[in-house]
């Protein structure tokens, strides 16, 4: 009998407590473990056809449970999660006063403070909502260097408007960091 004539609740009623319990061993968390056990059933749902033999089904599970966990695990190596108190020392000094006092007129007036090869992928992204492969394609680049400009013109334009916005409001004109002013043109 194949997979897809199988009924998914079947497979559940005689599955769940084994694969919850191998996930529990893994995450060693019970929220992670019910959601790395409804991912895996999640992918039953859509890839049933993998599966050719009813027999096989439980190895299957446990196989995607697995490698799903395994997947999980290396997300969280590349983008580890980082509480924001843990890293305040970090961001810049942004209080409720400051953000008040900004406007569009201000960034939009910091942002043609930023050299042009850095403004653009910036302009492409968050204006025109343009992803990095098509912003790439457009200014003939790789996309490690749209990405590279993107952070750049983030941090001098962060460093831009905080300025201006920290200083009175009867003077808008900041000159530009001299680190910010002639951005490295070979990124």
């Amino acid at each position: 009998m194949d997979v897809d004539e199988m009924d998914y609740e079947q497979a559940v009623a005689l599955y769940h407590e084994d694969l919850h319990r191998f996930a529990l061993s893994l995450t060693r968390n019970a929220d992670d473990a019910r959601d790395l056990t409804q991912e895996s059933y999640c992918r039953l749902l859509t890839k049933s056809g993998q599966v050719r033999d009813r027999a096989k089904v439980k190895s299957w599970l446990f196989t995607t449970l697995y490698r799903v966990f395994l997947g999980w695990k290396r997300h969280e190596k590349r983008f580890p999660h980082l509480e924001i108190t843990a890293n305040e020392h970090e961001l810049p000094m942004l209080t409720p006063e400051t953000v008040d006092k900004m406007d569009s007129s201000v960034v939009l007036e910091a942002l043609q403070e930023i050299e042009e090869h850095h403004r653009t992928p910036l302009v492409l992204f968050y204006l025109q909502s343009l992803s990095y492969r098509e912003i790439a394609e457009m200014l003939e680049v790789p996309v490690g260097t749209v990405m590279s400009r993107l952070s750049r013109a983030k941090a001098a334009l962060r460093t831009i408007v905080t300025a201006r916005a920290a200083q009175p409001s009867d003077t808008n004109v900041v000159p530009l960091p001299s680190k910010h002013r002639n951005l490295s043109k070979s990124s």
